[in-house]
């Protein structure tokens, strides 16, 4: 029988050292007093509080089933006047001349549902919506019906794509054609005239300085998009060869996605900024100051330049742009021009999480196995015994050396064929025994020696989740983007075991073995012991950027359900579902690798009649084997719960 484990009472404050919940969560999560992990949409400590265990329970009363994505709308919502409300209130301290035109670039996050939020909570602001690509274009051009609003459309665009954005002029949108490669400027000047269209063209230049953190090498000057310097000179001259120069309003750079260190900031708005007003000297009547994308969300809470990080505020970041702005116009008596950027991921990443249940732990050491002395053991045997039976606090690190070597010698008498198998399970057993005796010491030690400090990930013990890293945290495996990651519930208990996580995916890979802390990363991450009949649930939280659009269909594990919460105030439970959005069954996902569900039951039925045929099968069972592969078929592609 396992070891009945104390639960040991842990203060909220020790709770957010370890998880810090405070730090990442920008105000909008906090532990309440059951020791449950709560969304705070106001972002006010005395305001509504939504217990996601609570969320939890009424999604399990409505049977769907986990995993699941869980979007707080109200957050989403709350980034989006945010936003829009700090750039508003440094240009007015500021005395810029100008106005703040954000737009959400929707290649973020696409789904829809995010994007009518996005623009329903935008509308008060002007607030508008960027494509980057043809399906994006068509969308947004449907969603983004705000006259007063911006339609920016990057990336490398065909025929189609222009004709739509001639479109999108002739309805009456303010859709700005932003120039990324020269040869797209003779296709919109020509189309524009074909359309009888006077189109809104936008440039976007390479810049000579680079980002900072992952995505630093987008920009540059071997940037995959932009005009060089001469291009954009080029461009001038051309429009006002056409006499089209008044369709030149925006002037536009992006330096790469998560911008870590605001000095990056400051740097590419000097060159911007210089760019711009040499550009409207020289006869450009450009309005718009598009400074792209970059910013940046703190994953890890460390406020530092990680790549996970940031070492600013939205506030610090609207400043620097403001001000250096204002200052580079001033000297070079420029009018100051409307402020654009595309800021998506502050403002979808922590609207939405990923929770999924734990389904079992995959101890790494097994410790059970019966070690206790038998006739004729090999001395190898008797040996490891005898260490863990020595082992104390003083002597640990010599007693680990020691216990390596006869593992290591124990493998070769094995291959030799002198070891029986039971005594290399006796010598293993005591083996995994002694690490984690030491490992239970290693608290009491005054210095902990090179050899023991890492210790713990040897047998650390692996929490089984019911659901695929590639689908639901793709930047998680593909380019090591860290998550916070935090138990929903139990954290007024201290966490028994330091464990990594494992998806249900048939691939190595499907891991997490790299968690946030404030000065690196971690590769364990405290968690409680599972008790039987019991749910235990984790949330992958800052999700809602990129991941919910990139994931694949690795091992045909499909779309998670979807659960929709909004505040409400006047609810005993502060919230309410607005929404139910069923997962990818296995159907779905069979039917998206080109496979045909109905002729596989089909396929299925008969070979189920020509064994019922021959008698191996009864018809009453041959029925319920049909109707349980069909009913597979319908099902979520995920472990039942």
């Amino acid at each position: 029988m396992s070891k009945k484990i104390e639960n040991i009472p842990w203060s909220k404050a020790e709770a957010d050292e370890v998880y810090h919940i405070s730090r990442w969560g920008d105000g909008y999560f906090d532990i309440n007093d059951e020791g449950h992990l709560c969304v705070l949409p106001n972002q006010d400590e005395n305001g509504p509080r939504i217990d996601i265990a609570e969320v939890l329970e009424e999604m399990k009363a409505q049977n769907i089933p986990f995993p699941i994505v869980v979007r707080f709308h109200d957050i989403l919502r709350s980034q989006v006047k945010v936003i829009n409300e700090t750039f508003r209130e440094v240009i007015k301290e500021a005395n810029y001349n100008g106005e703040y035109k954000g737009v959400y670039p929707i290649k973020v996050n696409q789904m829809r549902e995010v994007v009518e939020e996005i623009v329903d909570a935008g509308s008060p602001y002007d607030y508008g919506l960027e494509a980057g690509s043809k399906p994006e274009l068509l969308s947004v051009l449907a969603f983004n019906d705000n006259l007063n609003a911006l339609t920016i459309l990057n990336g490398y665009k065909d025929e189609d794509y222009l004709r739509l954005a001639l479109l999108g002029i002739k309805l009456g949108r303010k859709a700005i054609v932003v120039i990324e490669k020269f040869s797209e400027l003779h296709k919109l000047l020509k189309l524009s005239r074909e359309m009888n269209v006077e189109p809104m063209i936008g440039l976007r230049a390479k810049m000579a300085v680079k980002g900072s953190g992952k995505w630093s090498d987008s920009g540059g000057e071997k940037a995959k998009f932009g005009l060089t310097i001469a291009e954009m000179l080029t461009a001038v001259q051309i429009l006002k060869d056409e006499g089209s120069i008044n369709a030149l309003k925006l002037f536009h750079f992006h330096i790469g996605s998560q911008v870590t260190d605001i000095r990056t900031i400051k740097e590419v708005m000097r060159e911007g900024g210089r760019i711009f007003a040499k550009l409207v000297e020289l006869g450009a009547p450009l309005e718009y100051f598009d400074v792209g994308g970059g910013l940046g969300v703190d994953y890890d809470g460390s406020q530092s330049t990680n790549d996970s990080s940031v070492n600013y505020k939205l506030h610090d970041y609207a400043s620097d742009i403001v001000y250096i702005l204002k200052e580079i116009c001033d000297a070079e008596k420029v009018p100051h021009p409307n402020i654009v950027s595309e800021s998506g991921r502050a403002i979808t990443a922590r609207h939405s999480c990923v929770i999924t249940n734990v389904i079992d732990k995959i101890e790494t050491s097994f410790t059970d196995y019966e070690t206790q002395k038998v006739p004729g053991e090999h001395s190898l045997v008797s040996n490891m015994r005898e260490l863990f039976d020595s082992l104390t606090i003083e002597n640990a690190q010599e007693i680990y050396n020691d216990a390596l070597d006869y593992k290591k010698e124990c493998l070769n008498a094995f291959r030799l064929g002198i070891l029986k198998l039971e005594e290399r399970a006796s010598l293993e057993t005591l083996f995994w025994k002694i690490t984690k005796k030491i490992s239970s010491l290693l608290p009491e030690m005054e210095f902990i020696p090179d050899n023991l400090y890492d210790i713990d990930q040897g047998i650390a013990p692996q929490y089984l989740c019911n659901f695929s890293i590639f689908q639901s945290a793709p930047d998680l495996w593909a380019i090591g983007q860290l998550l916070p990651i935090v138990p929903i519930t139990k954290l007024n208990i201290k966490p028994h075991n330091n464990g990594t996580l494992v998806d249900i995916t048939c691939d190595s890979d499907g891991k997490i073995t790299k968690f946030i802390d404030i000065n690196e990363t971690k590769n364990l991450l405290p968690l409680h012991e599972l008790t039987p009949n019991e749910d235990y649930y984790i949330g992958l939280f800052m999700t809602g950027a990129y991941q919910d659009v990139m994931g694949d269909l690795h091992n045909m594990f499909g779309r998670l359900n979807e659960v929709h919460v909004f505040c409400d105030d006047e609810d005993p439970t502060d919230f309410y579902i607005e929404e139910v959005i069923k997962g990818s069954s296995c159907e779905n996902v069979l039917s998206a690798m080109q496979y045909n569900p109905e002729a596989m039951a089909y396929t299925m039925k008969k070979n189920i009649d020509r064994q019922i045929a021959s008698g191996k099968i009864n018809p009453r069972e041959g029925v319920k084997l049909v109707d349980f592969y069909e009913e597979c078929l319908k099902s979520y592609t995920y472990l039942k719960n």
